[in-house]
């Protein structure tokens, strides 16, 4: 094989059974996109080179966690330097936080996110406590707005993501605009805070300026120690829940479905980004075992990615949630309730966009 068509990674698997993580190699071919793995530890073949079409050569970059065959693994280092010297690239991950007055927007929001080019590698609707906001703000203690900054950081959920791109950091920074979302409008136009922001105080999102800060606050957030970081924002009463599919996630929908669910007239009260273990899935579905054919395709599904899975607040009784998703094969959705979410951003049976409660007494439940 001349080295021009292959990428070498080392992967890490955690194998649950063992409690362990496991090491791999793991080469890449860009020209028929297949992939082939070596146990490191064992010195042996653990999958002989296959066409694997959901990996892309985008998807590969240290610190990334990619899924081959429902197995998550997390690309620890470069193979080689060859790999190194092609792949390793400007990618930085950074902090976007949607904060409480933009929340209605956040479906618009994490849609501009993705059309940017970031990857949302984490997201969390969570509620910070006094504590955690002056750990957030701190410097910003001997501002005279402090205490102001600290009870509107706190008065309503917020939505915190690990995004991650090229030059992230300044990127996303140019995204938000000026700070004051007055001056954001008349000097970038188009920006986040001139187009979502109110003024100075409620300007919709939030950016750290360095890398280094960037690290910084996405430990508060997202904690690597394993810790939880802030509080979720689920409520867990007359609550449904509702599951963004990996494909769909993976398509960039995520942003369109929110975006749809708000504008319907649901409140999302919590959501969160995860990356479900077979065994776990299998648990989820369980109802479904023997009951509908595609039980094992769906579980499939649901370990292929990262998903978002939301807790859905129905308002007004009448107004089912289950019914707006519609029915589970889109192409009868398209055909017999068009407007509904399997119908606009279903594909088939299995890849239909949202997991939605069956049963009303379940929701609790699954959320």
């Amino acid at each position: 094989q001349s080295h021009d068509d292959r990428f070498a990674f080392t992967a890490e698997w955690y194998d649950p059974n063992a409690s362990l993580f496991r090491r791999y190699e793991l080469l890449y071919y860009p020209k028929d996109g297949s992939v082939e793995m070596y146990d490191v530890k064992n010195r042996r073949t653990f999958l002989k080179r296959t066409k694997y079409e959901s990996l892309h050569l985008e998807d590969l970059f240290v610190g990334n966690k990619i899924t081959v065959f429902s197995r998550h693994l997390s690309l620890v280092d470069y193979g080689d330097q060859y790999t190194a010297r092609k792949l390793g690239s400007r990618k930085e991950r950074t902090l976007a936080l949607i904060k409480p007055d933009a929340m209605p927007k956040i479906g618009e929001l994490i849609d501009i996110i993705i059309n940017a080019g970031f990857t949302i590698t984490k997201a969390k609707m969570m509620v910070l406590s006094r504590k955690e906001a002056a750990d957030f703000y701190v410097d910003h203690q001997s501002k005279p707005f402090y205490n102001e900054l600290l009870q509107f950081i706190t008065s309503g959920p917020i939505v915190a993501m690990e995004i991650l791109g090229d030059d992230a950091v300044c990127k996303w920074k140019t995204l938000l605009g000026p700070a004051n979302s007055a001056v954001a409008q008349t000097d970038a136009p188009d920006s986040i805070r001139a187009n979502f922001g109110h003024d100075g105080l409620r300007n919709a999102a939030h950016g750290p300026d360095s890398v280094a800060s960037a690290a910084q606050e996405l430990e508060l957030f997202f904690p690597s120690s394993g810790g939880r970081g802030p509080v979720n924002s689920a409520k867990f009463t007359n609550c449904t829940c509702c599951i963004i599919k990996p494909h769909a996630v993976n398509e960039g929908l995520a942003g369109k479905i929110i975006k749809a669910i708000i504008s319907e007239g649901f409140q999302i009260s919590a959501l969160q980004m995860f990356n479900m273990e077979r065994a776990n899935v299998e648990e989820f579905y369980e109802i479904y075992k023997g009951v509908v054919a595609e039980y094992m395709d769906m579980v499939t599904e649901l370990c292929s990615g990262p998903c978002i899975a939301m807790e859905i607040i129905q308002l007004e009784p009448p107004k089912v949630f289950r019914d707006f998703c519609g029915p589970s094969d889109p192409e009868i959705a398209r055909y017999l309730r068009p407007g509904t979410l399997r119908a606009v951003f279903g594909k088939n049976k299995i890849q239909n966009a949202v997991h939605c409660t069956d049963l009303p007494e379940d929701g609790l439940l699954e959320v």
